[in-house]
């Protein structure tokens, strides 16, 4: 018989990890949560897709005198963080390319947890004028190293082909554009989504195959 946790709707957070002001991430999420609430598993309520906007958390420079691996968590916020990423099975996380790698608000935010992220089940979706492809092979290093699974299929939106300026300033560096994903791409978060559920199931079994440590 499988346990409660085997049966429950699967939850994915949908990590918006940029936190600057006038970011595209945020546009971002939001086209993604709408993709994946067409997802057949969502649409029955077998999986739920929620944000979680790192700048509503407003988590400081990591500030936790003990590392991560012990979770002897002093501070509340980490806490507080710390509850938000157990009460999911897995995430997609948008993430900005800064400078050829991740934003420092979203590594922050990884580097505060351990065990919380341990075999939970990751897709990348990545923006920037390159599409964030470099960002998205760091940000795979770094989950590796907290023992999160990422999935293979990959999003990957460049700024000039999947954003529309029309409008806008050409000497504005600050305008967002509108969102307009090119041909392909829902496709791609879709095969994503499901990717997740997949895993994640499969991870679920495993753990409820492995037999408890008896002291």
């Amino acid at each position: 018989m499988e346990s409660t946790n085997n049966t429950r709707p699967i939850r994915i957070g949908l990590i918006v990890g940029s936190t600057r002001p006038g970011r595209r991430g945020a546009a971002v999420a939001r086209w993604a949560e709408r993709v994946a609430a067409q997802h057949p598993e969502v649409r029955t309520g077998a999986a739920e897709i929620e944000l979680i906007d790192l700048a509503d958390l407003a988590l400081p420079m990591l500030d936790e005198p003990v590392p991560a691996m012990f979770a002897d968590y002093r501070m509340p916020h980490t806490h507080r963080w710390s509850g938000v990423v157990n009460a999911y099975d897995g995430f997609v996380v948008v993430t900005a390319e800064y400078n050829h790698s991740v934003p420092a608000a979203l590594k922050n935010a990884i580097d505060f947890l351990y065990a919380e992220w341990n075999d939970k089940v990751v897709g990348l979706l990545s923006y920037g004028v390159q599409g964030g492809s470099r960002a998205a092979d760091h940000l795979r290093l770094i989950l590796a190293e907290v023992r999160a699974v990422v999935v293979p299929t990959q999003v990957t939106m460049p700024i000039f082909s999947d954003f529309d300026f029309s409008g806008s300033d050409p000497n504005d560096p600050t305008a967002p554009g509108t969102i307009r994903p090119a041909d392909g791409r829902e496709e791609s978060l879709t095969t994503m989504v499901t990717e997740i559920l997949t895993w994640t199931r499969a991870l679920r079994l495993a753990r409820a195959d492995t037999p408890e440590l008896v002291g």
